[in-house]
């Protein structure tokens, strides 16, 4: 009864979110109630209460980890914003054609991902894409392929994405290997829906940056903090990677030092001209709005993964599908729906490594599918709820425009993968 309750709940959430601009109700605000209400009806429904509250303060480390690391790449990309650093990367951009420029961030968009991840790098290029396109509708489409791209750019890397990070601890995958493996399929995901885009921009021009003339100092402040800024946020996965601390740390670290070296570089300007250029003021900009939607939606997954709807999902399609390649695709369509970490946290605990050894081509495709399946809506994954709150991109128009696009990409990446697999 308290699943059907919770799922129920769940929908009604998910509906509400979908429905936000004709409801007029802030999706941050149904998101949290959504997800208050699952836990209540689990802990109301449930024996041992304390056993209860221990889960739920578990899920909110795991789920405050993920918060931390958002609201510590926004900030820091906003404070590169203030300083105007993005200028010296939009400088170098030469072309007028939108189309060509679609193909320069997404290509950028793709690898970068790899190098940091895919919600670092999903928030650094559309702050960018901010910067250089006036039209709120051109913002918008740029804003669904870099949400694509960097979900494909993150399914072949170990460090791209934080399922294939998983399966890569887990021991279900290695690096060179998934390396090897997703890139191909990964570069179709990505490729199909920028060639489609592309097209309907052919011939459109769009209006070259202008430059606000700063002095020789503002420059090299500029200079300064886009250097420090996107070195820190690259530093965050080999902090990871060298400590085993969660990559959040490594965030709260970079905003840390970025702080201190901006403290010393406006210590002698008087205090009017700093204000504007404070990690406080970074903060204040940050959208808070998106950061509690998302605690919202992963407060509700959580709470239907621990009342086993989760784990019954994917037994349903162990027992029905019996097929491999049918299993991973319906999972990477779920990662839409929910959150791919459970699913594939799911998925890990299902299938022994006895049954699907390291690098078996089962675990291969399931990182391909559950990586980039989730960018078919909106708030599938992180990198699509940091746009969403960046760029107020509405749950409709992406699921009216974006959807089918990402779909074809997926498809895509799906065929490359089984061609590769052909015996």
């Amino acid at each position: 009864m308290s699943s059907t309750l919770v799922i129920i709940i769940f929908i009604l959430g998910y509906i509400a979110i979908a429905m936000e601009h004709p409801l007029k109700i802030n999706k941050a605000a149904s998101a949290l109630v959504t997800g208050v209400l699952c836990w209540t009806i689990y802990i109301l429904n449930s024996i041992d209460v304390h056993l209860v509250s221990e889960e739920l303060l578990k899920e909110l480390g795991d789920i405050a980890s993920i918060l931390f690391f958002l609201l510590g790449a926004m900030t820091i990309v906003e404070l590169i914003d203030s300083h105007n650093g993005f200028n010296l990367i939009t400088q170098k951009i030469t072309t007028k054609s939108k189309r060509h420029l679609l193909f320069i961030v997404s290509l950028i968009t793709f690898f970068l991902s790899a190098l940091l991840d895919n919600l670092t790098t999903a928030i650094v290029m559309t702050s960018l894409c901010s910067k250089l396109l006036s039209d709120k509708k051109d913002r918008l489409w740029f804003a669904g392929m870099i949400i694509i791209a960097a979900n494909a750019g993150g399914a072949w890397s170990p460090l791209g994405d934080v399922t294939t990070t998983m399966l890569w601890i887990g021991g279900q995958i290695t690096a060179m290997n998934i390396i090897k493996t997703l890139i191909l399929p990964s570069i179709a995901v990505c490729l199909v829906p920028m060639l489609i885009i592309g097209h309907k921009f052919r011939g459109q021009k769009f209006a070259k940056y202008a430059d606000s003339n700063p002095s020789k100092a503002e420059r090299k402040d500029e200079r300064i903090i886009l250097l420090f800024g996107i070195g820190f946020l690259l530093f965050v996965p080999v902090f990871k990677t060298v400590t085993h601390l969660p990559p959040f740390m490594g965030m709260l670290l970079a905003l840390g030092l970025i702080w201190i070296i901006t403290t010393f570089i406006h210590k002698n300007k008087l205090p009017e001209e700093v204000e504007k250029l404070t990690v406080a003021r970074a903060l204040q900009k940050v959208d808070t709005p998106s950061i509690l939607f998302f605690l919202g939606i992963l407060l509700a997954v959580s709470a239907m993964q621990h009342i086993g709807v989760l784990g019954s999902v994917a037994d349903f399609l162990t027992s029905y599908l019996k097929n491999d390649y049918l299993i991973g695709i319906a999972l990477g369509l779920l990662s839409a729906l929910v959150d791919n970490v459970p699913l594939v946290a799911a998925t890990q605990g299902m299938y022994d490594l006895s049954v699907y050894p390291t690098d078996h081509y089962f675990w291969e495709f399931i990182a391909l599918t559950t990586g980039t399946g989730g960018s078919a809506i909106i708030i599938g994954s992180a990198a699509g709820v940091a746009v969403m709150g960046i760029e107020e991109v509405s749950f409709g128009w992406y699921l009216k425009k974006i959807t089918w696009l990402a779909l074809m990409g997926f498809a895509a990446g799906i065929l490359i993968f089984m061609l590769q697999h052909a015996r």
